[in-house]
């Protein structure tokens, strides 16, 4: 089993920044796929940002927070992180970890189902 703890969730103005952090810790792999997804009330997950770990790096940012959001590692705290600028209310949501062992490419890492541990979720309010 993987456990995935996020932190760094709050509330913070339009225009701020937050950066969420990840924890990754039980069964571990040489190869993992590493992804963020967010839910708004009454709406479904959707994809945010992901990335390949253990090998050739890849990512992947979703259309509506390319630019302002970015998806990282640290490795030597295994952890995931994501940096999110120029917050806007729409980007209120609940924020989830996922992980999957193994490498997606860049059709299925943003599916939901692709990925098969999921953290607990930490709330992100942004305010107008």
């Amino acid at each position: 089993q993987v456990q995935l703890v996020e932190s760094g969730g709050g509330l913070v103005q339009a225009g701020g920044s937050l950066e969420l952090s990840c924890a990754v810790s039980g069964r571990t792999a040489n190869r993992y796929t590493m992804a963020w997804f967010r839910q708004a009330p009454g709406a479904e997950r959707e994809f945010v940002a992901a990335l390949t770990w253990g090998g050739s790096d890849v990512y992947k940012h979703a259309d509506s927070v390319k630019g302002r959001f970015t998806i990282s590692r640290d490795t030597a705290k295994n952890t995931v992180l994501l940096q999110m600028n120029s917050l806007k209310p729409e980007d209120t949501a609940v924020y989830y970890c996922a992980a999957v062992l193994g490498w997606l490419n860049g059709a299925t890492m943003v599916r939901r189902r692709s990925y098969v541990y999921w953290g607990q979720g930490t709330q992100v309010t942004v305010s107008s």
